[in-house]
């Protein structure tokens, strides 16, 4: 009798661990913060969690260093990591076992990430005493996205999220070799195969995407409609429409309550000019209930991009925080609702979602330039005397645009060179909707300040562009007139104005930037760019600050006059005001005398008697070095830049 008493004692103490056990598993749940805490590694080292905020993902692997199936999953995890040193993996297993197993199993698997010795404590925190492994994958502030218990098949549905979630990070290397290692123990798993698809998407591998889709696609059921949700996505990026849309709406039929098709039916109509019929399929991809997160997440950014251009802010806001919710590593969810912001001037809350995205991805060159933009914004809303100034300049120059007066009169120095001024006006924009808001703003921006910090050029201050727009309520539209950008350049004495559209393409965007000379209207330089709004974007941009360097150097090169000279030094009437920095090459030269053919004066080509460079500038005028002469050189000998190759 005692015996059976003591069996329903111990069977009834076992039940009511494991029941509180899984009522604390219950309160591990997706969006909250992880329960912090404190381990040793076997070497003594402590290792805080706190430490962790920072990181954009933290793996927290709950294993039995004497149990073969509970390590499975943390050794795929190895591998990854000895194979992708540089990617930001974060793994710490946690074991409760004894020092001596913990040891046995460092020795045998060598891991490059800690493996941290649990008394029970922490292992009750996240439940994870009786079920293991247990795994609980942290996002960016250690926020918990993700919870499995026990090993088998939930390692591999583990290891599908885990793929999912560096997709969403743009690590598409680490995603397709997750997803590789999931397909080489299951080539049925068509989780794994569509994660390595999309990652193929990302990657501009078109022709590898279709295949892998296409044989996803043989399949019956899920296996079919996932195939085919892909093929859809392919043949959008590959700009073949038609087929796209058919196979979306085959999805669509097959699986009505899944959203992705609805999401690539709106692009390709918004492309067409089908706003109407675009906004209709987004909300449709918004409301459906299923599909992958990485899917839905682009779905509300896409809606929230589509109802921003409408000026529905707040439900562009609401659409992206949802988007955010559920993917904290959608960067341009972020930037967008920034945006948002910046349209309606609210600098500071447009400043708080920058900075957000920067620690979401601080390679993100999207929000570091629209964050530096803010806090310049908010620096000038500070600083009253510089805002009175920009108001006095303003009202000036908007009278001035009214009455089509130009800034200076001409000079009877028709040789020294003026002061080499340029605008940007925005971009248009055009073709599909793009992921991200601010394309333009953000070449323009980034352009100028590059620009800028050359020397070489004045770009206008986009502040007091901006101002001069409002003032004169001068919309994109209007700006897309040629005639209203000129008269804009002439009225900031602007000698050349950057102006052009984007076209945003499937997989891409083109930019066309035209440089024009507000004086003769000629366009010296017609840039045409393929733009990838990733981390090549800053790259991009830094070319395009050379060529259009070169360009202004060689159709614009300073020209000037020597005012006194020395045998090893002379002074130029050209300062930092027209462009001169140090190092800057001039060649001297003599105008040759005309030569009269034929009832003809004909001028020959300048001579060239000297060569100089700068060793240091003032803002009216500067000094050089004598590099060689072929003569004394002396006052009002007349000097050209010299095109270099430092550019």
């Amino acid at each position: 009798m005692r015996r059976i008493s003591a069996i329903f004692t111990g069977c009834f103490i076992l039940i009511l661990a494991m029941a509180g056990d899984r009522l604390n598993a219950a309160e591990i749940m997706p969006g909250q913060t992880a329960p912090g805490f404190s381990l040793k590694d076997a070497g003594g080292k402590i290792h805080d969690l706190s430490g962790m905020t920072n990181r954009p993902m933290v793996i927290l692997y709950f294993f039995d260093a004497d149990s073969r199936p509970s390590q499975e999953g943390l050794l795929s995890l190895d591998k990854l990591k000895k194979r992708f040193t540089g990617q930001e993996l974060v793994v710490w297993g946690i074991t409760t076992s004894g020092r001596e197993s913990t040891a046995r199993f460092v020795s045998q698997s060598n891991p490059v990430f800690p493996v941290l010795l649990d008394p029970g404590n922490v292992s009750d925190l996240y439940a994870a005493r009786s079920i293991l492994p247990t795994i609980c994958i942290l996002g960016p502030d250690l926020k918990i996205l993700d919870y499995f218990q026990g090993g088998g098949k939930t390692t591999e549905i583990m290891l599908v999220k885990l793929a999912e979630r560096t997709l969403q990070q743009k690590q598409t290397l680490v995603a397709k070799a997750i997803s590789d290692t999931v397909i080489e123990k299951n080539p049925e798993n068509i989780k794994a195969k569509t994660v390595k698809g999309y990652a193929e998407i990302k990657e501009g591998n078109l022709a590898n995407a279709e295949k892998i889709f296409q044989n996803v696609s043989t399949g019956k059921g899920e296996g079919e409609i996932l195939g085919k949700e892909g093929l859809s996505a392919v043949y959008a990026k590959k700009g073949d429409t038609q087929k796209a849309l058919k196979i979306a709406q085959e999805v669509e039929q097959m699986a009505p309550e899944r959203s992705y098709a609805h999401l690539v039916k709106g692009d390709i109509l918004y492309s067409q000019k089908k706003n109407s019929e675009a906004e209709t399929e987004y909300g449709k991809a918004v409301s459906k209930k299923e599909g992958e997160i990485y899917q839905k997440s682009v779905a509300l950014n896409q809606s929230g991009r589509f109802h921003a251009n409408q000026g529905k802010f707040d439900q562009a806001r609401s659409l992206y925080d949802q988007a955010i919710a559920i993917d904290p590593y959608y960067v341009e969810a972020t930037s967008n609702k920034g945006m948002t912001y910046e349209k309606e001037g609210k600098w500071e809350n447009a400043l708080s979602a920058y900075r957000q995205a920067q620690s979401i991805d601080k390679t993100d060159t999207f929000a570091a330039v629209l964050a530096q933009k803010a806090e310049q914004m908010l620096a000038l809303q500070k600083n009253a005397e510089k805002r009175k100034e920009i108001d006095r300049l303003v009202k000036e120059l908007a009278e001035r645009f009214r009455q089509q007066q130009k800034e200076t009169p001409k000079s009877k120095d028709t040789w020294t060179s003026r002061p080499m001024i340029l605008t940007f006006v925005d971009l248009q924009e055009k073709g599909g909707l793009s992921e991200r808001d601010g394309f333009s703003t953000v070449i323009t921006t980034e352009l100028g300040d590059k620009l800028n910090a050359s020397g070489r050029i004045k770009v206008v201050e986009r502040a007091v562009l901006d101002q001069l727009l409002s003032e004169l309520n001068i919309g994109s539209s209007e700006l897309a007139d040629p005639e209203t950008s000129l008269k804009l350049g002439r009225v900031l004495a602007a000698k050349i104005i950057g102006t052009g559209t984007l076209l945003h393409m499937p997989s891409s965007t083109l930019m066309s930037l035209r440089l024009i000379d507000t004086e003769t209207t000629a366009v010296p330089k017609v840039i045409t760019q393929e733009l990838d709004p990733g981390e090549t974007l800053s790259k991009t941009l830094h070319g395009l600050t050379r060529e259009i360097l070169t360009t202004i150097i060689q159709k614009y090169p300073l020209q000037g006059y020597i005012v006194q000279a020395t045998e090893e030094k002379v002074m130029l009437n050209l300062g930092t005001k027209q462009g001169v920095v140090q190092g800057t090459q001039f060649e001297v030269i003599e105008m040759q005398a005309p030569i009269e053919y034929k009832g003809k004066m004909l001028q020959g080509s300048p001579k060239p008697i000297g060569q100089i460079e700068i060793v240091s500038a003032e803002p009216d005028l500067s000094y050089a070095k004598v590099i060689k002469k072929d003569r004394t050189l002396k006052q009002d000998d007349q000097v050209v830049e010299k095109m270099t190759s430092a550019l």
